[in-house]
């Protein structure tokens, strides 16, 4: 007797979800890139963001403060709709 192969996997559909695949450290980092710590402590009023603030001090917070993370979530997909609609090579 043969043993039976089970048939191959379908081919992962690529994830619409534009947090796929993102670290934290990846989101925040953009985050600071796009904004800069002042304003991003302005928009998103938590210590970690406005005093000494560092990658490290926010990933530590935010990694045990859920409403904190989806705040900075939330925030990163907007920045992306914003880009999105300026569309490319139309500055930051």
């Amino acid at each position: 007797m043969s043993e039976a192969t089970a048939p191959a996997p379908a081919p992962a559909r690529p994830s619409k979800d534009p947090l796929q695949g993102k670290t934290l450290e990846m989101i925040v980092s953009e985050l600071v890139e796009h904004f800069g710590w002042q304003e991003l402590g302005q928009r998103i009023a938590i210590r970690c963001f406005q005093s000494e603030p560092s990658v490290a001090s926010s990933l530590k917070f935010l990694r045990k403060t859920p409403w904190a993370r989806a705040k900075v979530e939330s925030l990163y997909l907007f920045m992306l709709r914003e880009q999105a609609r300026r569309g490319p090579g139309r500055g930051g």
